[in-house]
């Protein structure tokens, strides 16, 4: 189903509520999101405004990860979804999405790119957890 991404859920600068002044155009509508998966690599190509294209990930096998210790990157297989503070049903089913906590064979890494929107899987290594 479409959404509507304009600015009607804002108030007039008088305080008052704005209303609809024409119907939706089709350069308005949203799309459903990409819910990235663990498994192998799929892509999707979607023709955006301009004419550009849009890398959209619908499964992953493979992610980017930076060590910011020694500031290197490497790629690395992803795992599993430990967790997704994004949602709860996203961690029970293992969608990847920004901010979500991915176990690769690095490590644990947490998410920094958007899946669905940039086309890659971007991550951070976690810190080990240091016992007292």
């Amino acid at each position: 189903m479409p959404q509507s991404h304009g600015g009607l859920h804002k108030k007039k600068p008088t305080g008052g509520k704005k209303r609809r002044w024409r119907g939706k155009r089709a350069f308005e509508a949203g799309s459903e999101p990409t819910e990235t998966l663990v498994g192998p690599t799929k892509q999707r190509y979607v023709r955006t405004f301009g004419g550009h294209v849009k890398v959209r990930l619908a499964a992953a096998e493979y992610a980017t990860i930076t060590d910011q210790g020694t500031g290197k990157s490497s790629k690395s297989k992803i795992l599993r979804v430990i967790r997704n503070p994004a949602n709860v049903d996203y961690q029970r089913r293992g969608v990847i999405t920004k901010g979500a906590i991915i176990s690769t064979e690095a490590g644990e890494a947490r998410v920094t790119s958007r899946p669905g929107q940039h086309g890659v899987v971007n991550a951070i290594l976690q810190k080990a957890a240091e016992k007292p």
